[in-house]
């Protein structure tokens, strides 16, 4: 590997572990906990301060320390271990796509506007960016010939503090190229790759970065750089920034420029995939490039058609973005000249009525512009069919082209390595290469309750450690006195919630009743303690209202030492309370809860999950491996639904989730508990990771819009 400036300015590593270089700049070592574990042996202290980036780690180490490492015999077995590993991944040739497809050829884009793959690159704002993650590291875990495109945001999306009163502040700081594992994408020829994009009055320069993500590239564009004015490289500075006129052209910039990027480094898909339509100008892009050919627009319409796919993530309309016809004819106003078509037949293509008047809409344009669409989960893929009805008239919401694949994830990005060494005794050493097959997981249930047990109340009191650590900082920082512990217990039943404070998804619900909740917490014979995550977007006063009063909640007599609120939720934040907590809670309005995955990453530690039967669940739930809030009837009057989910939330925890919990014998196990548990696991594990995903996106979208 050539060197670069960034790494000149690593700290000098010693010839008998120079491969660290190598595996701080593959994002493989985030799913893969022993990796990661190396550096944090080497600096504990540091590896915290740099939040985990192994590239920064090794800009900022002591190079006596690094001396020591390679001088210790026991890290230097784990370190060829984990070398030996990593080449074996690298180099592997019996990849499932390969063996199941010796012959396809085809290349996949999949485009998206975040990507969530470590805390250690704030790129992702919440369950999408996630998804966008997990779907491009089990592409490389099967070995698919794709490649991603999206932004970097050098601001990346805000931190979150929260003020004396609960009130949510954003932070936003700058990234450093040079601690990022990315370097420069270079075309065929060796030269930097810089794509030009017009706008209004000007044209605008992204710089393309690539990232490793074990077998595969991850390409992002970048703004900042000269010679575009200030205003034009902060375009993408940040994640779901500024207002409408920002949005469109950071759109632009991601779609057209995509398409322009990968055609310099000379990558020819076959296969166009927009994760939701904020990438959807690509297809403008695509059809561009045929008339400039010769072709006529229509013939061109139908050829772009035939290579996209497109997934929609959102059952609320104001998720999906739509754009003033007013800004459209700033930024386009000579697209439709190099289409060969009149302005209004540039407008009809993505036309939509809003409430405050014509639009152009990002999802009409994915949904016109691509041959396969789908929703995120099979009661999505209906809410979705009759959202989008009127696009196909004459068909009834049954017959409308959308399907779903239901979303999963990526189990070695979210399973505990407690949990990994229960399952390599149990289920055998190649469980994961069949991770999808349910009949993988039947060892499960036969085995050693107590070793169980254990495993799991190992992971509460790490995440009691965690949580008090967090509460403890906080506290420094606004000047609070100390906590008094133990104020999180790990004897008690501990109960998690952790999402995008989106008011669709209710918060606040469980306070409905404040009385009888705080009765139920405080049960002498039964307590229960409550963690709450999860930021709003900026400009959500309401969201940032329910975060606030959870807040407050947790301050009252009560309910204080009961519930606690973490700051800044992250995917190291996620971590914890997935693999830590005993119950996944989960509340939204349904039916607007597309999927959601951080419930299958609970069951997939083992944790039941309490949720309204919305998004997966409804697929997963089957009366042994968790708790259905409510039904699935349909209310007209929200306080109504509101009222009785609430009601039944108690009711469940007082009859139901807490007996079980505390339903003992002798050795101190829950035989009750511990079968609900490895149920989730069971049920759950399988059916909804990436594997089984990205194999049904592979079967039934990618290969037949491929052949087409």
């Amino acid at each position: 590997m050539s060197a670069t400036s960034a790494d000149l300015l690593f700290t000098p590593i010693p010839a008998r572990i120079n491969r660290l270089r190598d595996i701080a700049y593959n994002y493989w070592w985030a799913w893969n906990p022993n990796a990661t574990d190396l550096f944090n042996r080497i600096d504990p202290q540091l590896w915290e301060s740099i939040y985990h980036n192994p590239v920064q780690f090794l800009r900022n180490v002591r190079q006596r320390n690094l001396i020591a490492a390679a001088n210790n015999s026991t890290w230097l077995a784990d370190y060829d271990a984990v070398v030996i590993a990593f080449d074996a991944y690298m180099n592997r040739k019996d990849t499932w796509f390969k063996r199941t497809y010796p012959t396809e050829k085809s290349t996949i884009a999949y485009f998206s506007a975040e990507f969530g793959l470590h805390e250690s690159l704030p790129i992702y704002s919440g369950g999408l960016g996630i998804l966008a993650g997990d779907h491009i590291k089990e592409a490389s875990d099967l070995d698919l010939p794709l490649v991603a495109v999206g932004f970097i945001y050098p601001q990346g999306y805000f931190r979150q503090r929260l003020d004396h009163s609960g009130w949510q502040e954003a932070l936003y700081s700058k990234m450093s190229f040079a601690d990022i594992p990315a370097r420069p994408a270079l075309t065929p020829d060796g030269n930097e790759v810089v794509v030009d994009v017009e706008l209004p009055g000007r044209t605008i320069y992204a710089k393309v970065y690539h990232l490793q993500i074990g077998r595969m590239s991850l390409y992002l564009l970048d703004t900042d750089i000269h010679p575009n004015s200030p205003a034009d490289r902060d375009l993408s500075a940040r994640l779901y920034g500024g207002d409408h006129e920002l949005r469109v052209a950071q759109e632009l910039v991601l779609g057209v420029g995509g398409v322009r990027a990968l055609r310099q480094m000379g990558i020819a898909p076959a296969v166009w995939h927009m994760n939701e339509g904020h990438s959807a100008f690509l297809v403008l892009e695509l059809a561009r490039e045929y008339v400039a050919q010769g072709v006529p627009f229509m013939q061109a319409f139908d050829m772009v058609r035939d290579q996209a796919v497109f997934t929609t993530h959102t059952p609320v309309p104001a998720g999906n973005d739509a754009f003033s016809l007013d800004l459209i004819d700033k930024y386009f106003a000579k697209f439709w000249d190099q289409l060969g078509i009149s302005r209004d037949a540039f407008m009809n293509i993505a036309m939509q009525q809003q409430s405050w008047g014509p639009s152009f809409a990002m999802t009409v344009l994915a949904l016109r512009l691509s041959e396969m669409h789908n929703g995120v989960s099979k009661l999505h893929g209906q809410v979705a069919r009759s959202m989008w009805q009127w696009l196909y008239p004459g068909k009834s919401n049954d017959e409308v082209p959308i399907t779903s694949v239901t979303n999963g994830i990526h189990t070695s990005s979210w399973l505990a390595p407690t949990m990994r060494n229960l399952f390599d005794r149990t289920l055998g050493a190649d469980w994961y290469e069949h991770l999808d097959n349910p009949a993988t997981w039947q060892a499960l249930k036969s085995s050693d309750d107590g070793e169980f047990w254990q495993a799991r109340l190992s992971l509460k009191r790490t995440l009691v450690e965690f949580v008090r650590e967090r509460l403890a900082q906080r506290h420094t920082r606004l000047g609070f006195p100390p906590v008094a512990w133990p104020m999180f217990d790990d004897t008690i039943l501990t109960i998690g919630f952790a999402r995008r404070f989106a008011t669709y998804k209710r918060a606040t619900l469980l306070f409905k009743d404040a009385d009888r909740l705080k009765a139920i917490l405080n049960n002498p014979a039964r307590p229960i303690q409550m963690v709450f995550a999860g930021k709003a977007h900026p400009a959500d006063e309401p969201g940032k209202h329910f975060i606030q009063d959870v807040y407050r909640r947790s301050q009252e007599p009560g309910f204080a030492g009961r519930i606690i609120f973490l700051e800044e939720y992250d995917m190291c934040v996620a971590r914890a309370l997935v693999q830590g907590v005993d119950v996944w809670l989960n509340t939204p309005r349904r039916p607007y809860e597309a999927s959601g995955t951080s419930g299958q990453k609970a069951s997939l530690n083992g944790i039941p999950n309490l949720s309204i039967l919305d998004g997966w669940w409804p697929e997963a739930y089957d009366g042994t491996n968790g708790w259905a809030i409510g039904t699935e009837q349909e209310y007209d009057n929200l306080d109504a639904q509101d009222w009785d989910d609430a009601q039944h939330l108690y009711q469940l925890l007082e009859t139901e989730v807490a007996p079980a919990y505390y339903d003992r014998d002798a050795s101190g196990v829950s035989a009750r508990w511990v079968a609900i548990a490895k149920a989730a696991i069971m049920t759950c594990a399988p059916k909804f990771s990436t594997q089984r995903m990205l194999k049904e996106y592979v079967n039934r979208l990618y290969l037949p819009v491929a052949k087409s």
